[in-house]
C-alpha cells in the first residue's frame, strides 16, 4: 500500500477588480502539429531521454540528494545555530527582526526556537541517521523553550514546529524502530511535552473569536496581540487539523483538535452557495471573504490538502465529503482546457483563479504553491488528472530551472521571479513516480537536484532566488529547504527506504511534510471507520464511495502524457520549441 504526503503553505495577494480575460489558444499553427510531432527532435526530446534510468543513475542521485542535505544542515549548525534560519550567502544565522515588527515576512516564521534544527528532525531518522537524530533531540531538549516574547504566525508554527515535535516523538515511540534506533537513552516522552507546551501558546488565537476561525498570530508569552490583525488566510486558519488533532489523540485531550475542526467547519459553511468556492482570505471577526479570488494555489492549497488528509489520518467521514465537495467545485469552475488530460484536442488543462461568486476568471497567473495539486489528486486517485497539471508545472521548471512565485501563462513570463526553493513541485514528482513507478519522474526529479545546485548552492548552503531569469540569489535558507525539498527529492531515490516497504507504516505527511502514522484512535471516544484512498491497487471500503481509478500497467514504460501534448505544454509556457 502506497503511504503519502504533501506540503504547501502560505498567504495570498487579493485581486479586487475583475480583469475580463478570455482563455487563449496556445498553438495558433495548427498545420504544422504532425510535422513537428514527427520530427526526430521530439522522438529524441521526449523518447530516449526519459524513458529509462539506470540504476547506477539512482544511486548517485540518492546519494546526491543525501549530501544536499547535509551541507545545509551542517552549515546551518555550524554558522546559524540556535537562530532560527540560515543566511547561506554571509554564512550566519537569522532571527526575527526586532527592529521591524510589521517585516512579517520575517517574523510570523522566526520565533528563536532553533527552527530550522526542529524542522529538520524526522528528515535526519527518514534518512537513518540514528546517531544525529538523537543528538538533535538532545540539543532540542535541552535548548528550545517556547516561553519566549515572540509574536508568530500560528499556521507557520503549527506546521514548522508542533508537526515537527510530534513526527519526532512519534518515530521515537514506535516500537517497530522502522528506520533504524532513534530512542535517545531515557526518553520519557519529553517532545511531546514541548509538543503540548506550544500548543497550549498557540490556543489564544481562537479566544473571542465569535466565527471559530483562528486569528493569525499570537505571542508565545502573552496571548493575542492588543492590535493583532484579522484577516487571515484560509490555508493559515484551516491548516491545523493534522497537528492539532494528533496531538488531542496522543494526550487525550479532545480541545485541540475539536478547535480545529470547528475553524475548518466554519470556513466551509461560508463557501459562496452559487460556486461552492471558497475566498484565499477572509476576516475572523465578521467572518467575510477578503477579496474576489478563490484558486488552488497560495491561500487556499493546504486547508483543500488537508481535507482529504484528515479524512486518511483519522478516519472522519465528513472531511472526505467536504473534500469532495470542493473538488468537485474547483473541477466545474476553475478548469480550464480539454476535457481529458491524455485524450482529445484542445489547450492542456490548467486550473485558473476566478472571482468565487461567478467562476469568472480574474487573472491570468498560477503560483508555485498550486504546484501541489498534483500530489493531492495522486492521493485521491487521480492519476491521469495529476500528470496533466504536473507538465504544466515541468513545463516552467524546464524553462527557467526553478519555478517563479508566479507565472502568468498569457504573457508567457513570471509576474513575480522569486523563488525560495519550495517543495510543491518536487513533492509532486515524488508521489507520481511512487504511484507510476515510471522513469520520467526519475529523470525530472535529476534535472531538480541539478537545477538546484547549479543556481542556488553557495558556500554556506543553499540560497533562495531572488530572480528566476537571471539566476540572482536572496541570503536565506528557509527550513522547509531541509524539512521538504530535500526530503523529497531523497525519498524519490531511495526504493529501499522503509517508507516505501509493503510491510511498513502507513503513514501521511503533513503540508510541511513531516511524518503522521495513520489511524491514531480517539482515548475519548470508541472506534471509527477508516479508508485509505491510495495508489496502485486502490482498495477501499464501500463507506468511502471513492472510485480510484486502475493504474495501466503502461504508465511505467511510456511518457506519461503523448508526446505531442508535452510538446504542446512546453510551448505553452514559451519554452523549448
Amino acid at each position: 500500500m502506497f503511504r503519502t504526503s504533501f506540503g504547501l503553505i502560505t498567504v495570498a495577494h487579493i485581486f479586487m477588480c475583475l480583469i475580463p480575460v478570455g482563455f487563449p489558444s496556445f498553438l495558433n499553427n495548427k498545420s504544422d502539429e504532425k510535422t513537428i510531432f514527427q520530427s526526430e527532435f521530439w522522438q529524441n526530446y521526449y523518447g530516449e531521454r526519459y524513458l529509462h534510468f539506470p540504476e547506477s543513475k539512482r544511486l548517485e542521485a540518492k546519494e546526491d540528494a543525501r549530501n544536499m542535505f547535509y551541507f545545509g544542515y551542517d552549515n546551518y549548525m555550524k554558522y546559524a545555530f540556535p537562530q532560527d534560519e540560515l543566511n547561506p550567502i554571509a554564512c550566519c544565522g537569522r532571527g526575527p527582526d526586532l527592529m521591524n515588527p510589521l517585516n512579517l515576512n520575517i517574523n510570523d516564521v522566526l520565533g528563536n526556537f532553533s527552527l530550522t534544527l526542529i524542522d529538520s528532525l524526522d528528515t535526519i531518522a527518514i534518512m537513518g541517521n540514528s546517531s544525529e537524530f538523537k543528538h538533535a533531540v538532545e540539543v532540542v531538549l535541552n535548548q528550545v523553550s517556547f516561553d519566549l516574547d515572540s509574536t508568530v504566525q500560528v499556521f507557520e508554527t503549527n506546521i514548522r514546529v508542533l508537526g515537527s515535535l510530534l513526527s519526532a516523538h512519534l518515530i521515537i515511540s514506535d516500537p517497530l524502530q522502522p528506520f533504524g534506533d532513534m530512542r535517545p537513552h531515557d526518553y520519557n516522552g519529553e517532545l511531546l511535552s514541548l509538543a503540548h507546551d506550544l500548543a497550549v501558546r498557540l490556543l489564544p488565537a481562537f479566544e473571542n473569536t465569535k466565527s471559530g476561525i483562528p486569528y493569525p498570530r499570537v505571542n508565545l508569552r502573552h496571548g493575542l496581540p492588543n492590535s493583532t490583525i484579522t484577516h487571515t488566510a484560509t490555508a493559515g486558519a484551516g491548516s491545523l487539523l493534522l497537528e492539532f488533532g494528533t496531538l488531542s489523540r496522543l494526550i487525550g485531550d479532545p480541545t485541540f483538535e475539536n478547535v480545529a475542526r470547528r475553524a475548518m467547519h466554519e470556513l466551509w459553511m461560508r463557501k459562496n452557495s452559487d460556486t461552492g468556492l471558497l475566498g484565499v482570505a477572509i476576516d475572523v471577526v465578521t467572518g467575510e471573504w477578503m477579496g474576489k479570488q478563490s484558486g488552488v494555489g497560495a491561500g487556499l492549497d493546504s486547508y483543500l490538502e488537508y481535507l482529504l488528509k484528515a479524512y486518511i489520518l483519522f478516519g472522519e467521514k465528513r472531511d472526505l465529503d467536504v473534500f469532495d465537495e470542493a473538488l468537485q467545485s474547483i473541477k466545474e469552475h476553475l478548469r480550464r482546457g480539454r476535457k481529458h488530460c491524455n485524450s482529445g484536442s484542445g489547450d492542456p488543462p490548467i486550473y485558473v483563479n476566478v472571482d468565487l461568486s461567478n467562476g469568472m476568471m480574474i487573472n491570468t497567473w498560477v503560483d508555485s504553491l498550486q504546484a501541489f495539486l498534483p500530489g493531492l489528486l495522486v492521493l485521491n486517485g487521480d492519476i491521469e488528472e495529476a500528470i496533466c497539471c504536473h507538465a504544466l508545472y515541468y513545463a516552467i521548471w524546464k524553462r527557467y530551472e526553478a519555478l517563479p512565485e508566479r507565472y502568468n501563462w498569457r504573457l508567457k513570463a513570471p509576474d513575480v521571479r522569486f523563488y525560495p526553493l519550495r517543495p510543491e513541485f518536487i513533492e509532486s514528482t515524488y508521489l507520481l513516480y511512487r504511484a507510476t513507478k515510471n522513469p520520467f519522474y526519475l529523470n525530472v526529479g535529476r534535472e531538480i537536484l541539478d537545477s538546484l545546485e547549479r543556481h542556488a548552492k553557495t558556500e554556506c548552503g543553499y540560497a533562495s532566488l531572488h530572480n528566476v531569469l537571471d539566476k540572482t540569489q536572496e541570503d536565506r535558507m528557509e527550513s522547509f529547504f531541509l524539512s521538504e525539498t530535500c526530503k523529497y527529492l531523497y525519498l524519490l531515490f531511495d526504493f529501499e527506504n522503509p517508507l516505501h516497504k509493503s510491510s511498513g507504516m502507513l503513514s501521511v505527511f503533513t503540508t510541511e511534510g513531516h511524518l503522521l502514522p495513520v489511524n491514531l484512535k480517539k482515548p475519548w471516544e470508541s472506534d471509527f471507520d477508516f479508508c485509505y484512498a491510495g495508489t496502485t491497487g486502490n482498495k477501499t471500503t464501500s463507506k468511502s464511495k471513492r472510485q480510484c481509478e486502475f493504474i495501466p500497467l503502461e504508465r511505467r514504460f511510456s511518457l506519461p502524457l503523448r508526446r505531442d501534448y508535452l510538446r504542446q505544454v512546453h510551448e505553452m509556457v514559451g519554452g523549448v520549441t
